[in-house]
């Protein structure tokens, strides 16, 4: 039985969701959602079914039972493709770069729907990620891990979404990148866009998180608050160690 406290009409959601892969089903009513300049965290053990939840969110999984929908609009049988068309960015945890195309190559590919002048969109992800700027003509694939993050997030972003979704943004880097890479996805809502990202590391997550759902074996077993998670006795025991 899920704990909740908040209301979900949310900029973007995926409500009740039901599937999985081959006939089993991972989620089971499942609910995960973000507002306009929010950031929603989605936090859980290994196995909880959270990138599961993400994927589907994002249409890489058949849904049995559930929606989603983005401003209101129903977009439960839409692909991927037509989603981003929709401004929706999605963040792989793994594969997430060209890397064998320069930095900047790589923001350009990011930039393929857009039949507008691209130049702005690429100063300001610069201005956000400068370490971008500087290397610029590098190709990606000689990057560190959290470069490399900044590089798929800044291609996400040039297709000017309104929702970016973040799958383990700061898996594999050291503390100190993490807090940099949280310290930029903080400006990136800033900017009003809604940001929904499944995190390993719950505990500096929910810190930055307008919101937080809490998922065990593909179900809700608390939404609210980041900080109101972070303050309740039982999720501080159960998931972010005491």
């Amino acid at each position: 039985m899920e704990k909740s406290k908040r209301k979900t009409v949310q900029y973007l959601i995926g409500e009740n969701m039901t599937g999985g892969y081959g006939g089993a089903n991972i989620l089971h009513s499942c609910t995960i959602g973000v507002d306009k300049g929010e950031i929603a965290v989605v936090v859980g053990p290994n196995g909880a079914g959270k990138s599961t939840a993400m994927k589907a969110v994002f249409g890489m999984l058949h849904l049995a039972e559930g929606q989603v929908r983005i401003d209101g609009e129903d977009i439960t049988h839409l692909k991927p493709q037509e989603r981003v068309l929709k401004g929706m960015g999605f963040v792989p945890q793994n594969n997430n770069v060209f890397p064998s195309l320069t930095v900047e190559e790589n923001l350009e590919m990011g930039a393929f729907i857009r039949t507008s002048d691209i130049s702005d969109t690429m100063a300001q992800i610069f201005d956000l990620f400068p370490v971008l700027k500087e290397k610029r003509r590098q190709p990606a694939g000689e990057l560190s891990g959290g470069q490399r993050q900044q590089v798929a997030v800044g291609r996400a972003l040039m297709t000017q979404p309104k929702v970016l979704m973040l799958d383990e943004p700061t898996a594999g880097v050291s503390p100190i990148v993490m807090d940099e890479l949280f310290d930029r996805i903080i400006e990136v809502a800033r900017t009003g866009i809604a940001i929904l990202m499944v995190e390993q590391n719950a505990k500096q997550a929910l810190n930055i998180a307008d919101k937080g759902f809490v998922l065990v074996q593909g179900r809700n077993r608390y939404t609210d608050t980041g900080q109101a998670l972070l303050a309740d006795q039982d999720v501080r025991k159960a998931f972010l160690g005491g």
